[in-house]
């Protein structure tokens, strides 16, 4: 298999082990038709334990596959109780659903007398809540909300909108083999002691990381069928700036490549992985 058609198919099925045969096709879209509209209550069964498809287990997990994963956006588009949502998020951590991303925002007050922009005295720092399995965010980002028809054969809906909205699974899924492909580069020189995504009140980022000797290294992924140009250095540069950050080193990860611009670029703050440098990951 392909390293790109390897990326797609765990982005959808990584989790599910040995529990399960499948047929590999051409395209990720002709899998998804054959393994999720024609045996759709064949992969159902894999969903463990099978109360997490019922309330209000359903709507948490629904809001964490379709969102951001902001702790308390997930309970409010769940529609449940803070103290409710609390609980059964962390029934789900511990059966190994869900994991809890910790923020690594600083509080906007620094002290207790501290007074805030009226816009931004609603803010709340907020942990991110991310699926352990790709089939499960998977799950209950594409297949809940059209069960009804799946369960009766029916997938034009459903195929529609995965058509629409697959590239949001296998970005994320990128970014987290980007993130561990930055902690193997440094890792014989300058160890990364802490890395992940991160976000604030003004912007969000696919990785920043943090190095032995304390550099900060901010990275963008891009999952696309074109090249980086340049111009995605720069707005990301300009979003450093926005929220704060000192960056020492800015990385970029491509799954299509560089322009010329970008690659005669002789910066040493700055480093080019494409897709084929995974490879050093298996």
């Amino acid at each position: 298999m392909e390293l790109e058609q390897a990326v797609e198919y765990f982005s959808i099925l990584g989790g599910i082990g040995k529990n399960i045969e499948l047929d590999y096709f051409d395209d990720v879209f002709s899998m998804v038709e054959s393994n999720f509209v024609q045996n759709f209550s064949k992969f159902q069964a894999l969903v463990s334990p099978s109360y997490l498809l019922e309330s209000p287990y359903r709507e948490i997990l629904m809001a964490v596959a379709r969102g951001d994963g902001k702790f308390y956006s997930v309970l409010r588009k769940a529609k449940v109780s803070e103290a409710l949502g609390e609980k059964i998020v962390q029934e789900l951590v511990d059966l190994n659903v869900l994991k809890v991303e910790a923020s690594r925002e600083s509080p906007l007050r620094s002290h207790p007398k501290h007074k805030l922009k009226k816009e931004q005295r609603s803010y709340r720092v907020q942990d991110k809540l991310r699926f352990v399995q790709p089939f499960m965010r998977f799950w209950f980002g594409f297949v809940t909300y059209y069960k009804k028809d799946l369960a009766l054969g029916k997938g034009d809906a459903f195929l529609k909108n995965f058509e629409k909205h697959y590239e949001r699974l296998r970005s994320l899924v990128y970014e987290q083999l980007c993130d561990a492909l930055l902690i193997q580069h440094y890792a014989e020189h300058n160890t990364i002691v802490d890395s992940g995504s991160f976000w604030n009140i003004h912007s969000e980022f696919d990785i920043l990381a943090v190095s032995q000797d304390k550099k900060v290294i901010l990275g963008e992924c891009k999952y696309k069928d074109r090249k980086v140009c340049k111009n995605e250095l720069t707005k990301l540069k300009a979003k450093a700036v926005e929220s704060g950050i000192k960056v020492d080193v800015y990385a970029l990860f491509s799954k299509s490549g560089f322009s010329n611009e970008l690659l005669q670029t002789q910066d040493n703050d700055l480093l080019l992985f494409d897709l084929n440098d995974l490879e050093h990951l298996l």
